[in-house]
């Protein structure tokens, strides 16, 4: 039989519309009988898409009506007994619903839905061995796999397991080039094992071949900007842009990657561009007040730190953010409360008592300030210039043998870095240690010669030391 005048594909379309009606009229069926007291007949497969319908959009209370009333018509029924224990897990009754499907598979082995739903509960409970178990059972009773690939992707990457979740995601991928769920989550991946140039050329490859795919535009812009080329990622997100304008993410992203580049006025500019089409977002408007801040538009940026606190009190960024451009607005004393509440916040971060020791010096109070230096350091603070910072206070307070200890310790951690020796060689001479001292410079000077000016900004009187002079001499290439 050949069918003339219209594609196949719009009889495919028109089953599908018809399905949604069909849907939507038992749906209503449903409800007005729940109004009504009056009873309606539903197979077990209408009541299934009710009580799915429900579950997707979080409806648990008129979830819990359809289940009841579907075990009541049909209590033999796997797949009602399957949605039951889902319900029960999402009101955290998960060994609750694990029995119920321990029992659903003494009877039905082969079921599909039972291994997938015992994957997610496992997941849910955090046995991440025991969700992979089952979600593997699944794999061969599944009609379409990449959905069983994404759960396995995604349970490895709860269980800190990138490498094998980039398998399973790229599984995925291969058998439907078009989960998007697929397709963001194998970003994640590639950005946790480090393989960032692979992703590059992977997003760039899917695009040959969809190049309508703003998800995929998407996530080549966050490969870019993994890898520093932040033009390019402005140009990936401007694509995915056009194709969707109304991408929340895109936006960010992209004034993201703008600031990056400096261009701060720019940034600002899509930034606000995300609030047409996304809530508010207090991370929105704390990295809005940083691009102010960079401008020197210091009051803008006060303006905008506290938006982000006042939708989230709990930003310690943004409350630093306050205190530091009080700071610069001449209004330290006011602005120290605000670094001490984002310390209350997050009191691990040595980036917060790094500017809490800088205000304290800056204010006069050297205990305080030697004290929060000393914290930093006891954070782990991944940079050496606490030591040189922490160093100097000490100096300053007559503290010789203490900063030559500061110093000494910064070395273990980085015996490479120039700067501490010749700060330590400017310290030694302080110390009358002239022998000791000319062995720190001459260390400095072998490791980067080009930085030798460091002394003379921190010591200018050297300039007269003939016998640092000839030193340095000695050494110029």
């Amino acid at each position: 039989m050949f069918i003339t005048g219209r594609l196949m594909s719009d009889f495919n379309d028109d089953a599908e519309g018809q399905h949604d009606k069909e849907f939507e009229k038992n749906l209503k069926r449903f409800e007005d009988m729940l109004t009504t007291g009056e009873t309606q007949f539903f197979d077990a497969d209408d009541l299934e898409e009710i009580i799915d319908y429900y579950l997707q959009w979080l409806n648990y209370d008129l979830a819990k009506k359809a289940i009841d009333y579907g075990l009541e018509r049909f209590p033999y029924s796997s797949i009602i007994k399957i949605r039951y224990a889902q319900y029960l897990s999402s009101q955290h009754y998960t060994h609750e619903a694990l029995t119920i499907l321990n029992e659903v598979e003494q009877i039905e082995q082969n079921n599909f839905d039972l291994y997938m739903a015992r994957g997610y509960i496992y997941s849910q409970m955090g046995l991440g061995e025991q969700a992979i178990e089952n979600f593997k059972k699944a794999l061969p009773l599944a009609e379409f796999k990449d959905e069983v690939y994404v759960a396995l992707g995604i349970e490895f990457l709860n269980e800190d397991k990138p490498d094998d979740a980039l398998y399973y995601l790229k599984k995925a991928i291969k058998l439907n080039s078009k989960n998007e769920v697929a397709l963001n989550e194998l970003s994640l991946c590639f950005d946790l094992t480090g393989k960032s140039d692979e992703a590059v050329a992977f997003f760039e490859q899917y695009i040959d071949n969809h190049p309508y795919s703003y998800y995929a535009w998407f996530n080549l812009g966050l490969s870019y900007g993994r890898i520093g080329l932040y033009e390019k990622a402005v140009d990936a997100y401007d694509y995915a842009l056009a194709i969707n304008e109304q991408f929340g993410s895109a936006y960010f992203n992209k004034a993201n990657a703008l600031a990056q580049l400096n261009r701060y006025e720019d940034a600002i500019e899509v930034y606000k561009e995300t609030f047409k089409y996304e809530e508010q977002d207090p991370t929105t408007y704390y990295y809005i007040g940083e691009c102010y801040e960079n401008l020197n538009r210091f009051e803008e940026a006060l303006i905008n730190y506290n938006k982000c606190v006042k939708l989230d009190p709990a930003n310690g960024d943004a409350w630093l953010g306050i205190g530091v451009v009080l700071d610069a607005l001449n209004r330290l004393t006011e602005g120290i409360h605000y670094i001490k509440k984002a310390i209350e916040i997050n009191p691990n971060d040595p980036e917060y008592w790094y500017v809490f020791a800088e205000v304290q010096e800056k204010l006069g109070f050297q205990e305080e300030a030697a004290m929060a230096y000393q914290r930093v350091i006891e954070l782990d603070y991944s940079d050496f210039d606490v030591w040189l910072d922490y160093s100097k206070l000490l100096h300053e307070a007559g503290y010789i043998k203490d900063a030559v200890a500061t110093l000494s310790e910064g070395i273990k951690y980085f015996p490479d870095v120039a700067e501490l020796y010749y700060r330590m060689g400017i310290i030694l001479l302080d110390k009358q240690n002239r022998k000791e001292s000319l062995e720190f410079f001459a260390k400095a000077l072998e490791l980067d010669y080009n930085k030798h000016n460091a002394i003379f900004d921190y010591a200018p009187i050297l300039q007269n030391d003939a016998e640092l002079v000839k030193l340095i001499s000695h050494y110029k290439k």
